[in-house]
């Protein structure tokens, strides 16, 4: 692409104007928004609505104006909420987004067929359109050519482009064809009409009316309202023809379409406009036969199709749970090492450990996700943009399906194995609302690394390391874990699929793309836009409940333990030296931790619950741990150590020995077989994340879900292990 830099003082803000980019899904449409805006984008929600709203800056010659990336639709008959807001901002209808100046329209050269669909009902919104015909290369590759002349001309004069997004080629063109069209005058209302049947219903309502700008009414709403029951211009219209507008309608639907029902009068009108033109606008000439092509064939069949998917899944699982580890323990061993760097700078008291196990510790709970969420949205990113995503999406359809799910659920959920914070931002895939919620509100059942220390530390200290057959032991116990967590997923997707989630099953209409090789500079950007979409958001509430738990567990500080602390230390210098000492000294600070947060609004929070968590056979000492475990459950075995004196830094053979070791004040054991199995299954159903609470508002846009989803897995974790506690205490 052509850059030309423009003195500051020359680039002015075309004030109102607003170009709205559309297409279908697949079609190359997010490659060209951002080829266009480059990092000039901001990314919020449409109000009252969890579709995301993507905004950026274009420059045209010396202006910019804004670009809006409108949610892939393959019409203008909605039939999702992404859908459904791409039309409503079409329409002028959504509150904050004005009436685009012009429409952008990005279609497949190589799916023309399909995505003249779409171009015949923008093209009667009688705005300046221009047609931007991506994969090029492809078409060129494939012996496609298109009359682009004579495609502008059908189209009742919108200006037409050929470009290749991720190289740039045919980018100035489409500039100059841009700024052309904000210049343009639309008419007052639509005056070209591929179906002139339905343009003549709607003109004749239109008569019955008058005036339809004191009715706030155009023709377009008019006739979607005859073919899809637009709620909000069948309010217009029966404000507009009074009592009779019901009767209106329907005799005017049935004199268009008889008794065949509207959508499908409509599709068979257009597709029959496209067949007629389609021959002098696209030409074709056999290929022959290649080896890529030979390969995507062969990929295509099921047997192998289903192999690659398996094997595509296990390395993405790898990925996200084993090569973001190391970054991971970088940025804790770093958050540590700043900790500790304050603390040892700063004079002992409340702004060092405000500082270091508030704040720092607060920032680092949220930056530690970082690498996990950059490397699934990296695979879900290139499988997206080589055009494998669909194709997977599609194979595991009607497995998904018996769980009330669709092929699209499948990654986001293996993906919860690693982390569900952003296996939930990766359901942004799923078009369908009613199947996107409920596969948020499955993935956290499936275990999650977070679950695993605490796994590790019980299993180790409480199941015996024995054989059962072939299988050891608690390696049979981790796996059942597992395994309990996704019968919980599907058990709750199945349900709200056919109570709280339950409508019509969506149609899952797939256009496979062709491959192709991603663009490193979009795959870049989206990295970047997802980073920096959660650390401003989910990040921000993290952050906070981190240092609301620090804030529990630190306030009120007792004199007399630090007192008692003091003498301890002294005489313990008085009497010894080396190691001893330092050994001595660790722990009188960890005797001194404990007791701390014994009398501590957190430790007494966990004396005040536990009368609800003595039917589970948790003390105070467990109830604390839970509740301090909130904003993340790896901290509990932290949370343990101090609590039985061990320390933050706990060794898990040293705590293991403090837990088997705890007792009630009538000499029993705490810790039996019963309670740990309990409390194992306690873990593996209770959501207790911040992270993941919070990022379910963010994405459903709405604080009912993810309370719903607390109160519903915290509930169900409750029961099991009140069930295994009693069963096996009796």
């Amino acid at each position: 692409m052509v850059s030309v830099a423009v003195p500051i003082d020359q680039v002015t803000v075309a004030r109102g104007k607003t170009i709205a980019l559309i297409g279908n899904p697949n079609s190359g449409k997010s490659t060209v928004f951002n080829r266009l805006t480059g990092l000039r984008q901001k990314t919020a929600n449409y109000p009252g609505v969890t579709v995301e709203k993507r905004i950026g800056r274009l420059q045209l010659e010396n202006s910019l104006v804004d670009l809006i990336d409108l949610p892939g639709t393959y019409s203008l008959s909605p039939g999702s909420d992404d859908e459904r807001i791409a039309v409503e901002v079409l329409l002028g209808r959504v509150a904050g987004t004005p009436l685009p100046d012009a429409i952008l329209a990005v279609v497949d050269v190589t799916r023309l067929y399909q995505g003249l669909y779409l171009l015949e009902q923008l093209a009667e919104l009688d705005r300046p359109m221009v047609v931007a015909l991506t994969m090029t290369d492809a078409a060129i590759r494939h012996h496609i050519q298109v009359d682009t002349e004579e495609l502008s001309r059908r189209l009742g004069g919108a200006q037409v482009c050929t470009i290749i997004a991720p190289t740039g080629h045919g980018m100035p063109a489409l500039h100059k064809a841009l700024t052309n069209a904000l210049s343009a005058e639309p008419g007052k209302h639509a005056g070209v009409s591929f179906w002139p049947k339905l343009r003549e219903a709607a003109t004749d309502i239109a008569a019955q009316i008058g005036d339809l700008d004191a009715a706030d009414l155009t023709i377009i709403e008019i006739e979607r309202a005859l073919i899809d029951n637009d709620q909000s211009a069948r309010e217009k219209l029966a404000a507009a023809l009074g009592d009779g507008a019901e009767t209106i309608v329907e005799n005017t639907r049935k004199q268009l379409c008889g008794e065949e029902p509207p959508l499908a009068a409509e599709a068979r009108a257009r597709y029959r406009w496209i067949q007629e033109v389609l021959p002098s606008i696209q030409t074709s000439t056999p290929r022959q036969t290649r080896l890529g092509t030979t390969i995507v064939d062969w990929i295509n069949r099921p047997f192998p199709a289903t192999l690659l998917f398996l094997l595509l899944m296990a390395v993405v699982f790898q990925a996200v749970f084993a090569w973001a580890t190391p970054l991971m323990n970088l940025i804790d061993a770093g958050t540590s090492a700043l900790g500790g760097l304050v603390a040892a700078t700063l004079p002992e008291g409340m702004l060092s450990s405000l500082i270091a196990d508030g704040i720092i510790a607060g920032v680092g709970s949220v930056i530690i996700f970082l690498p996990q969420i950059l490397i699934l949205f990296l695979f879900i990113i290139v499988m997206e943009d080589t055009g494998y995503l669909a194709r997977a999406a599609f194979l595991v359809d009607r497995a998904m399906r018996s769980v009330g799910l669709s092929g699209q659920s499948v990654i986001p959920l293996l993906s919860s194995f690693a982390c569900a914070v952003p296996a939930i931002m990766a359901t942004r895939v799923i078009p369908n609302r009613r199947d996107r919620i409920a596969t948020i509100l499955a993935a956290p059942f499936m275990t999650c690394s977070a679950r695993l220390p605490v796994y590790a530390l019980l299993i180790a200290a409480f199941v015996p390391n024995s054989s059962v057959g072939p299988l050891n032991l608690q390696g049979v116990v981790l796996f059942g874990l597992y395994m309990l967590g996704v019968f919980g997923g599907l058990t709750t997707a199945f349900m709200l699929k056919r109570t709280a989630l339950k409508g019509p099953k969506p149609a899952f209409v797939l256009a496979l793309p062709e491959f192709h090789i991603p663009n490193p500079r979009t795959v870049l950007m989206k990295l970047l836009d997802r980073a920096r979409v959660f650390l401003r958001r989910a990040g921000t509430v993290i952050f906070t409940v981190a240092v609301i738990v620090w804030a529990l567990a630190y306030f009120p500080r007792s004199a007399d333990i630090e007192s008692q602390r003091q003498v301890a230390e002294s005489q313990a210098i008085a009497t010894l030296a080396g190691e001893p000492l330092e050994a001595a000294i660790a722990d009188i600070e960890n005797e001194a931790a404990a007791a701390h947060l014994a009398q501590s609004w957190l430790g007494r929070a966990g004396r005040f619950v536990e009368p609800v968590f003595l039917p589970l056979g948790w003390d105070w000492r467990v109830s604390a741990a839970v509740i301090a475990g909130f904003p993340a459950r790896e901290v509990v075995v932290a949370v343990l150590g101090t609590i039985y004196a061990v320390g933050a830094e706990a060794e898990e053979a040293t705590l293991a020995e403090r837990l088997s070791a705890a007792q009630w004040p009538d000499g029993s054991p705490i810790y039996t077989l019963p309670m740990v199995l309990g409390l194992l299954v306690f873990y593996a159903w209770c959501l207790q994340c911040a992270a993941t609470l919070a990022i379910i508002k963010r994405e459903t846009n709405s604080w009912r879900w993810p309370i719903f989803a607390w109160s519903y897995m915290t509930s169900a974790g409750y029961l099991g292990a009140l069930m295994l506690f009693q069963l096996g205490t009796a």
